[in-house]
């Protein structure tokens, strides 16, 4: 893994239960041990980015999973205040949803998410689609976080 990734903070925003022990365990799995903090619904995500009592830390690497269906505040509004939030937009977002829908895929592009991947219902194909977000965490660099 890329030495400055191994202080990544993944995020995982994911109102399902299931879904998000999956690609908890889904990570384990393929070697990935980068804490991972989970949030229930959009607004969750958002208040810990950005809210009046954020936790995001500066100088800190963080990538965003974000399921688009989610109560409260949905994954697209996440994505589309992160990036246009000067201090937030450098995170890169990865998409990690059931909809497959082409609107919604391109709308996620347009808002400036890096990568689009769409939870399969299988275990084992759910299990490869995090492994390949494993191996892009291995050579990806991502930017840490500046002060305001």
């Amino acid at each position: 893994m890329n030495e400055e990734n191994k202080e990544l903070t993944l995020l995982l925003a994911e109102d399902d239960a299931g879904h998000a022990l999956l690609v908890q365990e889904c990570f384990k799995r393929a070697g990935v041990h980068n804490p991972i903090l989970r949030f229930k619904d959009g607004q969750e995500t958002w208040d810990f980015l950005s809210g009046p009592e954020a936790a995001i830390e500066t100088g800190k690497s963080y990538l965003l999973l974000l399921d688009i269906r989610m109560p409260r505040m949905d994954g697209l509004e996440v994505l589309r205040r992160v990036k246009a939030d000067q201090r937030l937009k450098s995170i890169p977002v990865i998409m990690l949803t059931t909809t497959d829908d082409p609107k919604e895929v391109n709308l996620s592009y347009e808002l400036g998410c890096n990568n689009y991947l769409t939870k399969p219902v299988e275990f084992d194909k759910f299990a490869e689609v995090i492994k390949r977000l494993g191996l892009f965490l291995m050579v990806v660099k991502v930017s840490r976080i500046k002060a305001e």
